[in-house]
């Protein structure tokens, strides 16, 4: 599952190439959520089924290391550290609450919160933030090469971390920051479905962090730094991957018997927990492409900014919108509502029902549909936001 929340920082002057990708990669997002909803598998040995997946999977990273951007951009036109940290601890706390309530109910249209609460990414988001209201009181240098060495080195150290803590009776602790899975909060209380854990995402966001000075810099000399950031990370991938030296629990290389072909199991790397290769895959090429989208123009990145400007309204309104699409798509099939579709979504629902399956043609089908309704909900918000300047707009 990718998904997202991303604060656009509010900027005295925005830079067009965040909010086109940070658009782009909502738009992505859309057809993961619709597949959670279609009884598709997240991935699979067909390429159509696998791409599905694979696509959506620069979703979370991309978002996750423009929050941090974003939140360094956010400090410099609003006050600077002290103001930012207090934004980013309000900001997440605010985040994670509306996980465990709001958006917990759109996935799952039904209210047995005691027994399934859902920790995803706009969960890791806020404690991500949180913790970097602390971090964001030192040099943006270091905070960035923080971000760099979690990134790098969490695949080596953080297994033998999480298993220290396991075996000192901190399996809670354990979860929520490396290993995820379910987790039962008390005897008798609800479980917790830990989807997205605090590390790597943290370096991810405080790399984001570190590479905010990069985007004050003039236009060519940003897009020389961000090229060779891009390709280095690209260059690494393919190395590492190519090899199998370090960087993913998985290796590529397969027997002549594996069902799934060799440039799929070579792009099929570890999301939960994002390891190195997942996030050079994903991150690299953004940064390739992020200079070059300062001068596009057209409709097509007129809608992508307009999706980008509001992230999060986008975030908190698609959940719930598609799952209704479903709700209808079912109601159309078969003239009912599957019961399948009030289940705990995305992580503790069962199998689908026998027939269910959505074919890809109509799982692109309401994502496009659902993406136009997102497009006309999100330009009118957009319009609010531009009107009313109201502090408490910063946060939806």
């Amino acid at each position: 599952m990718a998904t997202a929340s991303i604060p656009a920082a509010p900027q005295t002057s925005r830079i067009a190439s965040l909010d086109i990708v940070r658009g782009a990669v909502m738009v992505l997002m859309a057809i993961d959520h619709v597949r959670v909803f279609s009884g598709v598998s997240p991935g699979g040995p067909t390429p159509g089924v696998f791409f599905t997946r694979w696509v959506t999977h620069f979703c979370a990273p991309i978002f996750i290391f423009l929050a941090g951007t974003g939140a360094y951009l956010y400090g410099r036109s609003h006050g600077g550290r002290a103001a930012l940290s207090t934004y980013l601890v309000t900001r997440g706390v605010w985040l994670v609450f509306l996980e465990l309530t709001l958006l917990r109910l759109g996935w799952t249209f039904n209210l047995d919160y005691a027994h399934y609460m859902l920790a995803g990414v706009i969960w890791v988001i806020g404690w991500c933030m949180i913790l970097m209201a602390l971090l964001v009181r030192l040099p943006t240098r270091v905070v960035g090469a923080f971000g760099v060495a979690v990134i790098v080195g969490h695949n080596l150290i953080m297994p033998a971390v999480a298993g220290m803590l396991q075996r000192a009776g901190a399996g809670a602790l354990a979860q929520i920051l490396y290993f995820g899975g379910p987790l039962e909060l008390g005897q008798g209380g609800p479980t917790l479905a830990v989807l997205y854990v605090i590390v790597p995402w943290i370096g991810v966001m405080a790399a984001g962090y570190g590479l905010g000075p990069v985007m004050e810099l003039p236009a060519e000399q940003r897009r020389r730094v961000c090229l060779r950031l891009g390709a280095a990370a690209v260059a690494a991938f393919l190395v590492l991957r190519g090899f199998n030296l370090y960087g993913d629990p998985r290796p590529w290389s397969g027997g002549p018997n594996s069902p799934m072909p060799a440039l799929l199991r070579f792009l099929n790397t570890t999301k939960y927990p994002a390891s190195l290769l997942f996030l050079l895959m994903t991150l690299g090429p953004m940064l390739l492409i992020l200079p070059g989208l300062d001068a596009a123009r057209g409709r097509l990145a007129g809608a992508l900014v307009t999706f980008g400007r509001v992230p999060f309204f986008f975030y908190v309104l698609h959940i719930p919108l598609i799952h209704g699409l479903a709700l209808l798509v079912s109601l159309l099939r078969t003239g009912a509502v599957d019961p399948w579709l009030f289940t705990n979504h995305p992580m503790m629902n069962p199998d689908p029902p026998e027939g269910y399956t959505w074919s890809l043609a109509l799982l692109y089908l309401v994502w496009a549909v659902a993406v136009t309704i997102l497009y006309l909900a999100c330009r009118w918000f957009g319009e609010v936001k531009a009107r009313n300047k109201s502090g408490w707009l910063r946060y939806i």
